[in-house]
């Protein structure tokens, strides 16, 4: 079985990106469709305090989510490299407490979500109006917890042991059964938001079994052994290291959110938080295809630079800049051309809505363009196991430069001023991103 990981090292980069890049990016999409159909279901059948609701929860999913790539991602780039260095029992290994570590931080996450969701809600912006919808929502959602976390962060190992294709057919089943039970339990059994939340969930749980299914059975490279489960510190270390790059990001992705959330409350109302949750929805399409290029370019990268194939992680890094460039450039094009259109979709029948969330949307995705290039730059650092260099791109965009944008701008130029931190920090972050890049590309071209 070790030739689905051994061919990382031989095939030729152009094939291999696409062979682990396709499935990865439909799988990214599939898992952005969780939040974009819930989104438009809520929108055409509850209206837009439920878009709002929907929004101001999001903070708590992002904590969810930043837990789920600590282990998740951080297991991903060790398996690849263990693998890269012929040690599967290793592999095995960081597989197991990566499962054990992902239980026990969903037990915990779930009980303080439970215990303290109005008052997080609250400091998230919820008004009094939207409050109850986000309420409903969230409730449902912090009891799946541990299907979302385990189901998202083993998916991404099996794309680690070299079988992208399954881990994109497990989020192909999650994003399938959202989708037809999205209708039956807003419309079809009139239970709103909450209708929305339980079929999410669900869908989750489809995406675990399968992924623990995978890994109990003999179809793949890597398997669970009940020795591998208990925690070991020299196994845990490197993953939550890794890991750390993405997780910071995440952490600091959910407080930036409250805190645009409250400065969206405070400068626009309710309408101006439902608007940014249809351009966070609309974002989420455009990105995923990037982390899903992330994502199969990570075990190629982490798999030759394991075995000190320098010459071929630089081809592989320059071909996904050159592929999430053309995604964003179109991804631009498109939303600078139809507006109107793309806000209307989650919200046909609310014109208030619809002209603010037009003027939001080209001003938010201004600089775009450069978005994909510094995605796919700063997330190398990460997959060759330097998680301090990942962190700090990760964390000058979101602390250095959006969050004291986001305080400033508004006092210019009102509302419109929070539309425009995200591409003011898109800019310098990618300026700087480019500058580290350069930098380490210097150094692995005299290696």
């Amino acid at each position: 079985m070790m030739h689905k990981a051994t061919h990382m090292g031989e095939d030729p980069i152009p094939a291999l990106l696409y062979s682990f890049s396709l499935p990865a990016i439909t799988g990214m999409i599939a898992t952005a469709l969780y939040n974009i159909v819930d989104r438009i279901f809520i929108g055409q059948g509850v209206g837009p305090l439920g878009i709002a609701g929907a929004t101001v929860g999001f903070p708590i999913m992002q904590v969810q989510m930043a837990f789920g790539m600590l282990v998740g991602l951080g297991a991903t780039a060790t398996v690849s490299i263990r693998l890269g260095q012929q040690k599967k029992e290793e592999a095995e290994e960081v597989l197991g407490n990566a499962f054990t570590l992902l239980c026990i931080t969903s037990v915990v996450l779930t009980a303080i979500g439970l215990i303290f969701l109005d008052p997080m809600l609250r400091l998230f912006g919820a008004s009094d109006a939207v409050l109850p919808y986000a309420r409903e929502y969230m409730y449902v959602i912090v009891l799946g917890t541990v299907f979302q976390a385990v189901g998202f962060g083993l998916n991404n190992v099996i794309r680690g042991e070299g079988n992208p294709r399954i881990a994109m057919q497990s989020m192909f089943v999650g994003a399938g059964l959202n989708t037809l039970l999205d209708p039956v339990f807003i419309f079809g059994l009139h239970l709103g938001v909450t209708g929305a939340a339980i079929a999410t969930v669900i869908s989750q749980a489809a995406v675990m079994t399968w992924v623990l299914l995978h890994f109990s059975r003999k179809r793949g490279l890597l398997h669970f052994h009940r020795a591998h489960l208990p925690l070991r510190w020299p196994i845990v270390r490197p993953i939550i290291a890794i890991g750390s790059a993405p997780f910071a990001m995440h952490i600091v992705a959910s407080v930036l959110n409250a805190f645009l959330n409250n400065q969206l409350q405070r400068y626009g109302g309710d309408l101006a938080i439902s608007a940014m949750g249809i351009i966070f929805s609309l974002a989420m399409v455009i990105l995923m295809p990037i982390f899903g290029l992330n994502q199969g370019a990570q075990p190629i990268i982490g798999y030759n630079f394991g075995a000190k194939s320098y010459d071929r992680v630089l081809k592989t890094l320059r071909l996904a800049i050159k592929a999430a460039s053309v995604v964003t450039v179109a991804g631009f094009v498109i939303a600078q051309s139809m507006p109107h259109f793309l806000i209307q979709f989650f919200s046909p029948h609310d014109p208030a809505l619809i002209e603010l969330g037009t003027r939001a949307l080209r001003l938010f995705f201004l600089m775009l363009p450069v978005v994909g290039f510094q995605v796919v730059s700063s997330s190398y650092f990460q997959a060759v196991g330097k998680p301090k260099h990942a962190i700090f791109l990760s964390l000058s965009r979101q602390v250095i430069f959006l969050i004291p944008a986001i305080w400033l701008f508004p006092l210019l130029w009102g509302l419109d001023g929070l539309w425009l931190a995200t591409p003011f920090a898109d800019a310098l972050s990618a300026l700087l991103t480019a500058t580290f890049l350069w930098k380490e590309w210097g150094k692995m071209k005299t290696t």
